[in-house]
């Protein structure tokens, strides 16, 4: 049975699964702030609001959840195994089936090989998406996780915006422990933001609409500057394995691909020469595995900053597209 404690002693009762927002009314300056604000920036009513984050629970399994220590570090040739099963490609392709005219007329078909694969490595398409109420889990982390409160509190705030606008039930919607949400799994300001009405219907509904979802993953991507008919990335070797002309602390296109041919790097393109590009280094099974990826590459770790995320989406989208088109 879950027990519901007051929030002052709950602290004492960390064994709890949950306690009832309504008892931080009281005592919760933070809280009051943020109804207050609420009101005033944005015109909620503060008895509504006030009763609406009473019916939320902070739960103890988001709190473990956001601060488990992280899992040994996989190598890249297992993460890709995992996202790139039979199974996986072959849902895949009765996705592309099922939604032809829709990733047709993204008008690209790496931007659409690209929306294929986020939707398959984020949520197995729509399988797995979740199942917390997002209310529960950003009130729990807005109030109740210091280290990214603020954080959480806007995301709680633009949550709220997005129930008024697109007319979503604020104590049904369902996401992830930190309150992604929907087949893509945007959070609530990239939904705002980013998501659009692919079917012209006056909602964006990121969670049983896929046109809108489609339409969206293509929206955010190009808004993080995918560029049309551009390379995404390309197998490479390194011709002495030699790592120390290269800067890899952090994701960034920090080479071109005359730079990188300079340092020793061989990989086919047809990008000029002064074309932005970053080297990428992955544990594969027999070594290391090397290759280049350029700005297109980049935009795909805007949606999930890992080269291993981004490199699992296109091999995933590619695998796809090539086993739809095959005899």
């Amino acid at each position: 049975m879950i027990q519901l404690l007051p929030i002052a002693i709950a602290a004492l009762f960390l064994f709890s699964l949950s306690v009832p927002v309504s008892a931080n009314d009281a005592v919760s300056d933070d809280l009051r702030e943020f109804i207050d604000e609420m009101h005033r920036d944005y015109e909620f009513d503060p008895d509504q609001l006030r009763k609406l984050l009473a019916k939320a629970e902070v739960k103890q399994s988001i709190l473990d959840a956001i601060s488990r220590p992280a899992e040994r570090v996989v190598p890249w040739h297992e993460y890709r195994q995992q996202f790139t099963t039979e199974r996986r490609i072959r849902e895949g392709v009765d996705f592309r089936n099922a939604h032809k005219d829709r990733l047709v007329a993204i008008g690209d078909a790496d931007l659409a090989n690209a929306v294929v694969g986020i939707l398959g490595v984020e949520t197995f398409y729509g399988r797995i998406t979740g199942k917390f109420r997002v209310i529960d889990a950003l009130t729990t982390l807005a109030f109740h996780y210091p280290p990214r409160a603020e954080f959480f509190r806007d995301e709680l705030r633009q949550f709220l915006l997005l129930t008024r606008e697109e007319a979503v039930d604020p104590l049904t919607a369902l996401g992830s422990y930190a309150g992604a949400m929907g087949s893509p799994q945007f959070i609530a300001s990239s939904y705002r933001k980013y998501s659009v009405d692919a079917d012209g219907d006056g909602r964006r509904d990121l969670w049983s609409n896929w046109d809108d979802v489609i339409g969206s993953v293509a929206a955010y991507l190009r808004a993080f500057g995918w560029q049309a008919g551009g390379p995404v990335v390309v197998p490479a070797t390194l011709t002495d394995g030699d790592m120390s002309r290269f800067n890899m602390g952090k994701i960034e296109l920090n080479e071109t691909v005359q730079s990188l041919r300079d340092k020793g790097v061989k990989f086919e393109t047809t990008a000029p020469a002064d074309a932005p590009a970053m080297l990428i280094v992955a544990a594969g099974k027999e070594g290391p595995e090397y290759r280049v990826g350029f700005s297109n590459f980049y935009t795909i770790t805007r949606y999930n900053r890992s080269s291993m995320y981004s490199m699992a989406v296109y091999d995933l989208g590619q695998a796809v597209a090539a086993t739809e088109t095959s005899p």
